[in-house]
């Protein structure tokens, strides 16, 4: 499962415990939020709003694991941050949260945080699982923080699902194990469908974003020898000069106007090299109308002259 943002994910070094096993030496074990542990079947489905609990703790969630037990938090407003065992993730609600058993996790939470907190018995709702829809069980033992597109089609399904086992957890009736177990296979059922869409979104981006990049090096290709702006080479690909730098600061490492001038450098060394055009010819030939302004240029970009540039190619070429 797909975390909030895969780029805003970063190592919490004051938090990375060096395995589980190491982890529960010294970690609370709680039940709930600062609830010493019970046994795992007093409560196979519990519900509560975040703020129930947290207010206690003002807001701080020191880290803890539950030994048997499974969360699924989802904030609907408000912020704050989580860690779960060595990852960091700043919330952005409406997210979703899923801290699985023996998993280390903490929160700290702004006051104006909301939303349900399920928490169920890990064991009987991965044995469910796995007879009615065993490719849930990755979402179930893996950690993770998921935004949520209030928009998409899958997140619509949430708030009932939540309801609906709120209401079950609160009622004392023939079935209700059952119908509580099954709604929460049904939330991780919405779960699995909210990721899957989001691994969508960012291989359609990324695939756009490589698109954008291999049309702007065909433009290179094209056009280099022109020294022409970057406005020129946004508008043929149909964005702004700004959007094109960003594209290419965030594929390429890059500014679009470093990558033009790389460009233009690598034509300016194969002239210099493998031609017999002179210095001014070479300036020419890839759009300086100014052999001075080109001859700093090169500098600029290279250390050397264009002549000096030229004289250590050909020699290295010799000695080959």
């Amino acid at each position: 499962m797909a975390s909030i943002d895969k780029l805003s994910q970063e190592p919490d070094n004051s938090c990375i415990f060096n395995s589980a096993v190491d982890a529960v030496k010294t970690v609370p074990n709680f039940a709930l939020y600062g609830t010493q542990a019970q046994p795992a079947w007093m409560d196979l489905v519990h519900f509560e709003r975040i703020p129930d609990r947290s207010s206690l703790f003002d807001w701080e969630i020191e880290p803890h694991f539950h030994d048997a037990l499974i969360q699924v938090l989802y904030p609907t407003r408000g912020g704050g941050e989580t860690f779960i065992d060595d990852k960091k993730w700043v919330l952005r609600p409406p997210c979703l949260i899923v801290a699985p058993a023996r998993s280390v996790h903490g929160f700290h939470f702004s006051p104006d945080i909301d939303g349900p907190v399920i928490t169920a018995a890990q064991r009987p709702l991965e044995s469910l699982a796995s007879i009615a829809a065993p490719e849930l069980l990755p979402h179930i033992r893996t950690p993770t923080v998921l935004n949520v597109d209030p928009a998409g089609r899958h997140a619509e399904a949430l708030m009932p699902l939540f309801e609906a086992i709120e209401r079950e957890a609160f009622t004392h009736a023939q079935g209700q194990v059952a119908a509580g177990m099954s709604l929460v296979v049904a939330l991780f059922v919405q779960i699995a469908r909210i990721s899957q869409s989001a691994q969508s979104t960012d291989t359609q981006t990324r695939s756009r974003k490589a698109g954008q990049i291999e049309r702007f090096r065909a433009l290179l290709d094209e056009r280099c020898r022109q020294r022409v702006p970057v406005e020129s080479y946004a508008q043929r690909m149909g964005v702004t000069a700004g959007q094109l730098t960003r594209l290419c600061r965030e594929v390429l490492g890059m500014s679009a106007l470093d990558a033009i001038n790389a460009r233009v450098m690598h034509e300016a060394q194969r002239e210099l090299v493998y031609s017999s055009l002179s210095i001014k010819q070479v300036a020419a030939e890839i759009g300086f109308e100014d052999e001075a302004y080109f001859g700093r240029f090169f500098k600029k970009h290279t250390g050397l002259r264009p002549t000096e540039f030229r004289d250590m190619a050909r020699r290295r070429l010799a000695t080959a």
